[in-house]
């Protein structure tokens, strides 16, 4: 397979036959996800038989308003990092589509009724937009869809932002969705058009047609929306959105074939920063600059040209497969995102404390690594797989026992790649709250790092004030006699938090807690009640006075 160019020109056919048009055929090409040229079907269909393709992209104030209220830059619900990804990455999509000879429409307003006024406005014919899974998306897309049948117009929605049609898994599976990955796998088989010469290029795409009334931009930058020069960080993210990146950085990390065929998760390095361990391309899957049925084809192509390779689930094609699981389930799962009203999430009576969530969230629990990790996340909006593991662990079922919602919500909004259904998977998944149930096993907020990075060159990176704090100590710089701080012009408790909690105290409560949790949901069948979450808590709440006062008397009679 040849690697397709990061510029698009009009060079090559679509791969699809055009009829002989309709003159009065218009056609609406509504972006969401699915930011490229390269397979898209449902553009491909747009301009197949159309005289006017009017490619749409709404500014939906739900996710690009500025939020002052917000902890960082950014709307209600994106950090700065992903709404200056997605301003990237449309204006890449935009340059593509001049090259074609047309141009992204840019409105702004509530996605449904800003389409359906466009949809009367253009006298459209035809509506094509790629199938989303997301609750929100599917929402929108009931409410076009019919305004759309009710006027007659066609409508076209293909998948293509998944290998697989969730809803066929679902339907094959029984009606419900396979809820471990072997099964999902066993279920899903091979995708139909693995084998298929996908359309990766359009030679000319028809101009959009009279614009009427319809209040029409061009691609806005972060100043016209509101964002302040003021709020850029003094570390900008080095991921950079667009459909051209996407494949400038697919054709990188494929000619390394030695590299793709060995591919191991959960192996690779989460200190490694200057150049990541991974491809980095899932902010590019998650906008869709990237087709993951192109990536899996590339991929596939490099297995038949070596000796031997990894295999699912810990290869490269396996973390593919990986994201279809976790998008599968989320579309058959209501209430996917949350604990209550989840039929395959424990019911567990996590704490609220703010104040934990809060040290956790601004990168001041007192452990390097830990913060490191939460500092990188704030400044680039992403981190390695095993980085987000560390973290997410520490905050719900190893130290903290903080709600997995709350820390969902800040991933949410911080992660460039930030993703409905895999960020709930990841969540329900590190929280032991589903899918992986071994709470015992708890990432070390001391040792896991130190394993990969024993002179601690990433928390020096994105610590600064731990920069000269002997390797010794830079993972447990509360240990370090007050002459080896003062040196280091970094005093433990002024210049950096203590730690927030004692690891093996707090893991251990932890695991006792979620014993008890767990023991109640296997009690009752997974029928858990508030009210018996309230009284398991505070059970939990009494036996921990009692043991606080039981130790208090202990260390009294030594004394």
């Amino acid at each position: 397979m040849k690697l397709l160019s990061h510029h698009f020109r009009s060079v090559s056919s679509s791969g699809l036959p055009m009829a002989k048009m309709d003159p009065g055929s218009n056609s609406l090409m509504w972006f969401r996800k699915g930011l490229r040229i390269h397979d898209n079907p449902a553009l491909d269909y747009a301009a197949k038989d159309s005289k006017h393709v009017y490619p749409v992209f709404v500014i939906d104030p739900r996710y690009m308003e500025p939020d002052p209220t917000a902890f960082s830059p950014g709307s209600a619900r994106a950090g700065l990092n992903r709404i200056r990804f997605l301003l990237e990455s449309l204006t890449d999509l935009d340059k593509s589509l001049k090259n074609l000879g047309s141009r992204l429409l840019v409105l702004k307003g509530e996605p449904s009724e800003m389409v359906i006024h466009c949809l009367k406005e253009w006298n459209i014919s035809k509506l094509c937009f790629e199938f989303d899974t997301e609750p929100y998306y599917q929402a929108l897309d009931d409410k076009v869809k019919s305004y759309a049948s009710l006027v007659g117009i066609e409508i076209f929605s293909p998948v293509s932002h998944t290998l697989f049609n969730p809803a066929e898994i679902i339907q094959k599976n029984g009606g419900t969705p396979p809820l471990s990955y072997q099964s999902f796998i066993k279920v899903a088989g091979q995708p139909f058009w693995s084998s298929s010469c996908l359309s990766t290029s359009l030679s000319c795409l028809p101009p959009p047609g009279n614009l009427g009334s319809c209040t029409i931009s061009e691609v806005p930058s972060l100043n016209d929306l509101g964002y302040k020069e003021s709020e850029e960080q003094d570390e900008r993210t080095p991921i950079t959105g667009g459909e051209s990146e996407a494949l400038r950085r697919l054709s990188e990390s494929i000619a390394d074939k030695d590299w793709v065929a060995n591919f191991e998760k959960p192996k690779g390095d989460p200190s490694a920063f200057l150049k990541p361990a991974t491809t980095v391309l899932s902010p590019y899957l998650k906008f869709g600059c990237l087709s993951p049925r192109y990536f899996y084809q590339c991929i596939q192509e490099v297995q038949k040209n070596v000796k031997r390779h990894t295999s699912p689930p810990v290869s490269l094609l396996g973390q593919l497969l990986w994201r279809d699981f976790f998008y599968t389930v989320a579309f058959g799962t209501p209430n996917f995102d949350k604990m209550r009203g989840n039929r395959i999430c424990k019911q567990i009576p996590w704490d609220s404390n703010d104040e934990l969530l809060a040290a956790w969230r601004d990168a001041r629990t007192g452990f390097p690594w830990i913060d490191a990790i939460m500092v990188q996340l704030r400044k680039w909006g992403w981190m390695h797989h095993l980085a987000r593991h560390c973290v997410a662990c520490f905050l719900t079922r190893g130290d903290l026992y903080v709600h997995w919602e709350k820390g969902r919500d800040v991933f949410e909004r911080l992660l460039v790649d930030s993703d409905w259904a895999i960020n709930n998977g990841n969540w329900l998944w590190l929280s032991c709250s589903s899918f992986f149930y071994q709470y015992n096993r708890i990432y070390s907020p001391i040792s896991f790092g130190k394993k990969y990075d024993p002179n601690g060159n990433y928390i020096r990176h994105f610590l600064p004030v731990l920069k000269d704090m002997p390797k010794e100590y830079i993972y447990e710089p509360w240990c370090a006699p007050l002459s080896i701080q003062t040196k280091a012009k970094c005093i433990i408790g002024k210049d950096y938090p203590k730690p927030v909690v004692s690891h093996d105290s707090a893991s251990k409560e932890c695991r006792r807690r979620l014993a008890e949790a767990y023991e109640l949901n296997k009690k009752l069948n997974g029928t858990v009640s508030e009210e018996d979450l309230k009284k398991l808590r505070r059970k939990l709440e009494e036996d921990m006075i009692q043991e606080s006062k039981s130790k208090r008397l202990k260390q009294k009679s030594i004394g």
